[in-house]
């Protein structure tokens, strides 16, 4: 008994090193992630985990319900499509096509209410607050530096950076994309409760505005800036740029990195559905306009969704393209497998949630966002047979 007790006061002295060590070193923060994964029977961040964080609202007012096509849900999915649903656990399936919802397809429980983590579908979002913050004149264009409001920043090419340069991933940041190491900033920028301290903690170590590199360092930089440039956290100003114009059908969540820091991780983690996601894809359909007025100006369309670096044609500014079957195609995207996918040429939407996406990739994006557009144009091809509507053979 004696040598029991011996060896569990051992143990537990072990465990508290650790934990005073972890802290100490600043990983702290790996407890938050045990709690919220681990302990909830996961294995990584999953798209209903927004209830276990500081959330601010985003506020909403007089909703404006999506219309619906005459052949709303007269296709039923393909045998493809249904395979891959169940396959990679897809909870929500719309086709939303010349602006109306042609089809739409809950699984598991979700429905057109149920809010879902969407992950970096999020940087869109936050991209288009900094066009919003353009054109209202709380920023001065895409070319006005980072030092503007951070003059403080590190690195040999701070003040060579631009907040475009954030937005088009060129900004030379010394951020590591890392998302299975618990020891990773996106890690640290997840369950950590300042994520300010973290991006002060960088520096611009790298010419900017040469090349993309995928970093979600840089939309965080990019939120804080938003923030101290219209003095207004990014929940309210979602909320009256686009939330409440778009006539979302709920109030939206923005993750915060804790209540008392307050900072929305801008790279990421807006709760909402399926139908709210898809109208700020909608409305870069419609190059900015929205019953009558336009919130975007068509030249921030334009760029968002055209690529800024020939040598990499899969990003814009805020937004993943791909001309799959030469179609021009923009998408917002989630590491889950959230794809908000617009193809303009056909006006046509299609959105997926889920809580997986395909291992395996074809150029730059996973095999299953190939199978949703060809799946999607299938069924389509079924009711549109005029020759103005250009199917993918």
């Amino acid at each position: 008994m004696k040598k029991f007790i011996k060896t569990l006061k051992w143990i537990l002295v072990s465990i508290l090193i650790l934990v005073v060590g972890l802290y100490i070193l600043g990983y702290g923060y790996i407890f938050k992630g045990i709690q919220v994964v681990y302990l909830t029977g996961h294995t990584t961040a999953f798209i209903d985990d927004y209830p276990y964080f500081d959330n601010r609202t985003i506020e909403t007012s007089t909703p404006q319900p999506w219309k619906l096509s005459d052949q709303y849900n007269s296709v039923s999915a393909s045998k493809k499509l249904e395979e891959i649903n169940d396959e990679l656990g897809t909870v929500a399936f719309l086709i939303i096509k010349d602006g109306k919802i042609w089809y739409e397809n809950y699984a598991e429980n979700y429905s057109k209410t149920s809010k879902t983590n969407s992950f970096s579908v999020a940087k869109s979002f936050t991209v288009s607050l900094l066009f919003k913050a353009i054109q209202e004149g709380y920023i001065t264009s895409i070319d006005q530096p980072i030092t503007d409001f951070f003059p403080e920043f590190k690195g040999k090419f701070a003040s060579q950076c631009t907040v475009g340069d954030l937005a088009s991933m060129s900004s030379g940041l010394n951020w590591n994309e890392q998302y299975y190491s618990p020891f990773s900033m996106t890690a640290k920028s997840y369950y950590d409760n300042n994520i300010r301290t973290l991006i002060k903690s960088l520096a611009i170590e790298d010419q900017p505005g040469q090349s993309f590199k995928y970093l979600s360092g840089n939309t965080q930089l990019l939120g804080m800036i938003i923030e101290k440039a219209t003095h207004k956290s990014l929940s309210e100003y979602l909320s009256q740029s686009f939330w409440r114009p778009l006539g979302m059908n709920d109030f939206g969540l923005w993750q915060l990195d804790s209540a008392e820091s307050g900072m929305e991780k801008s790279y990421c983690c807006i709760a909402t559905n399926a139908r709210n996601f898809a109208k700020l894809g909608q409305l870069y359909l419609q190059n900015g306009w929205w019953n009558g007025q336009q919130l975007i100006e068509d030249k921030f369309v334009k760029k968002a969704t055209h690529p800024r670096f020939e040598e990499s044609p899969q990003y814009g500014y805020g937004f993943w393209l791909s001309d799959y079957k030469d179609k021009h195609i923009f998408a917002m995207r989630g590491i889950l497998g959230q794809y908000v996918i617009g193809i303009p040429k056909d006006d046509l939407l299609i959105v997926r949630l889920g809580h997986h996406r395909s291992p395996n990739r074809i150029n730059y994006f996973p095999k299953d966002f190939y199978v949703y557009i060809d799946e999607a144009y299938g069924m389509l091809a079924s009711e549109f047979t005029d020759s103005t509507f250009s199917f993918i053979k």
